[in-house]
């Protein structure tokens, strides 16, 4: 079985629906027959590479919502990530453009460690304030989910991997695909959102089921 999942580096709620979706992989019997492909999606494309400010005045600015309302989005998000196992740092986070994580990604994924870039990626935005739209900080990080700085550097230097980028982000879009995460299992069935683990639980059985034949869409 093939699961697709787009999600952006800098998305908490993709963060808190990989957790939850790992929790549900974990108990189903054909685990060991999933391939997983993490699909980029930006949040924002037009970002710089750093925002000026801290997330709580990002917020507050995108969602026209006071300093105090924007904390207390992340203080509520926050606190779902800690019921999933994960530990968010929000109030220091370094938001900024994510298409050279993506791009780092893309590679990391033709070197078989997607799936540990991606962990690693997120963990290191959320938990420990990577600056995700700066370059060199993308390099350091990358050795340890196994791509050496100068193969990174030579990535993110040059064009490489940017088609792939805007493949997936082109796909998403004919798939109506307006907000992530978003996962696809065998190109036939789309959970949207961080869904609670039981719904996952469920599509797996559902796309795993020999029955199942017709395109579908579970939210």
């Amino acid at each position: 079985m093939q699961i697709e999942i787009w999600s952006d580096v800098v998305c908490p709620w993709c963060y808190i629906g990989k957790r939850r979706f790992e929790q549900a992989l974990a108990q189903f019997e054909g685990r060991d027959d999933v391939h997983i492909v993490w699909r980029s999606f930006e949040l924002d494309p037009d970002a710089p590479p750093q925002y000026p400010g801290t997330l709580d005045d990002l917020l507050s600015s995108k969602y026209d919502v006071s300093g105090e309302e924007a904390a207390g989005m992340n203080d509520r998000v926050t606190r779902m990530a800690a019921e999933a196992g994960l530990e968010y740092h929000l109030e220091r986070a370094r938001p900024g453009n994510t298409f050279d994580a993506h791009r780092l990604i893309h590679y990391a994924n033709s070197k078989g460690v997607g799936e540990r870039a991606m962990e690693g990626l997120m963990h290191a935005y959320f938990s420990d304030s990577l600056p995700v739209g700066d370059r060199e900080a993308l390099i350091k990080l990358a050795p340890g989910f196994g791509i050496a700085e100068e193969e990174a550097r030579s990535v993110l230097e040059s064009e490489n991997w940017s088609e792939e980028v805007r493949a997936d982000e082109n796909r998403a879009k004919e798939l109506g695909i307006g907000g992530v995460p978003f996962f696809v299992l065998n190109e036939q069935l789309g959970v949207s959102g961080a869904q609670p683990v039981e719904v996952f639980a469920d599509a797996l059985r559902q796309a795993a089921s020999p029955a199942k034949s017709e395109p579908d869409n579970a939210d």
